[in-house]
């Protein structure tokens, strides 16, 4: 018998385990309502793809009907493969047979390089083949599939794209964009149906570098932020998580909890599942502390590799991060966390957006991005620095 946890933090979470974000959901909607690809950019396990599968859940809910194909691109290093894994998420969302693969790519990619081969296919499953490398014309041809095949079978597609940052990992990844940009400019957004992209990538700094810097996709997709999680909601989350189970937690230690982790809603839901296989009963200050000891050593390794992998500039940018400074470049910061120069100053900060360790928000100030490896800073690297 499966055991009903309320602290799920080991997938995607709809219905009753998703909290908050109710704004997000509707304004998501309202975007994929008018067909407006949409780009959403948040740190690892910020609640994504539950603000994505929540919102197809209540647009399900409400009688609408629509079809999703779902591919990633972390494990993406070359055009072709981008271009086949894209094709073969388009293909097994609309069909399910060898004789339909076979005739939507001969229908749909005539002229391009790509085929259906039934010995792949037998062989491995691969429902969509190439037969020469690939060139601009295959990428554009490719990549408005799903719009041909939603305008031929009256079906509205949405297209997710997961981790799109790691499109840059491909040499010439300019030129996907630029096809990817001739494409979703060329779209009807007035016919009633079509293919829409939902866009999403974790290395928020490298997002911001295609969006906002170099500012690819520029008015062809909508950004959404999607804003934090009420404090008061996440304490009531808490609260009624272990009453279902017969337990009782303070509320002023899960507001303190909820602090310490930024409501961070993935991490919260982590530590207060730790809590709960270490106690039978009353939620008190020790079980809260053995809970962080323990979620400490999970991703302690992790936190030592980052910050092995530090110069000493940048392990004392980030000290004065923790100390409240955002003026790096004046003179009294410089001396004191012996910065250099300005120029330096720069490079530091510029390598640790790279390393998606810190970003900057609109006026500037510095945002460590994972706040466990923030508490584990302050409280155990720094401590006696």
């Amino acid at each position: 018998m499966t055991i009903y946890s309320p602290f799920v933090y080991d997938r995607y979470v709809t219905d009753r385990n998703f909290i908050g974000r109710k704004t997000d959901c509707n304004t998501l909607r309202n975007l994929l309502a008018g067909k407006e690809d949409t780009v959403i950019y948040e740190p690892p396990k910020s609640g994504t793809t539950s603000v994505i599968q929540q919102t197809f859940l209540d647009m399900r809910i409400g009688g609408q009907q629509f079809v999703v194909g779902e591919t990633g691109m972390f494990n993406v290093r070359d055009r072709n493969r981008f271009l086949l894994k894209f094709g073969s998420a388009v293909l097994r969302a609309v069909a399910s047979s060898p004789d339909e693969y076979a005739d939507l790519i001969s229908r749909h990619l005539g002229g391009t390089h790509f085929i259906f081969d039934r010995q792949r296919f037998a062989d491995f499953e691969e429902v969509i083949s190439l037969n020469w490398d690939t060139g601009f014309d295959d990428m554009t041809g490719m990549l408005e599939l799903p719009e041909k095949i939603a305008m031929e079978r009256k079906t509205q597609i949405f297209m997710i794209i997961e981790d799109f940052q790691d499109i840059m990992m491909i040499p010439g990844y300019e030129e996907i964009f630029k096809a990817m940009e001739q494409v979703l400019a060329g779209k009807d957004r007035n016919r009633e149906f079509s293919c829409t992209f939902i866009i999403t990538g974790s290395r928020v700094n490298a997002m911001k570098y295609i969006f906002e810097e170099k500012k690819y996709f520029y008015r062809l997709v909508e950004h959404l932020p999607l804003q934090q999680i009420d404090d008061k909601e996440i304490v009531e989350h808490i609260v009624k998580g272990f009453l279902v189970s017969g337990k009782v937690i303070e509320r002023e230690l899960a507001a303190g909890a909820t602090r310490l982790f930024r409501s961070d809603i993935w991490y919260l839901n982590h530590f207060f599942a730790i809590c709960d296989s270490l106690s039978k009963g009353y939620m008190n200050e020790g079980v809260l502390m053995d809970a962080l000891r323990s979620i400490i050593s999970i991703h302690e390794a992790h936190f030592h590799a980052i910050t092995n992998n530090l110069t000493d500039h940048q392990l004392s940018l980030l000290k004065a991060v923790l100390d409240g400074e955002t003026r790096f470049s004046a003179t009294d910061v410089i001396e004191k966390y012996r910065l250099n120069s300005s120029a330096n100053v720069r490079r530091v900060k510029d390598a640790l957006k790279k390393k998606e360790i810190v970003t900057f928000n609109g006026k500037d100030e510095p945002v460590i991005l994972d706040p466990l490896y923030e508490y584990w800073l302050r409280n155990h690297y720094f401590k006696n620095y």
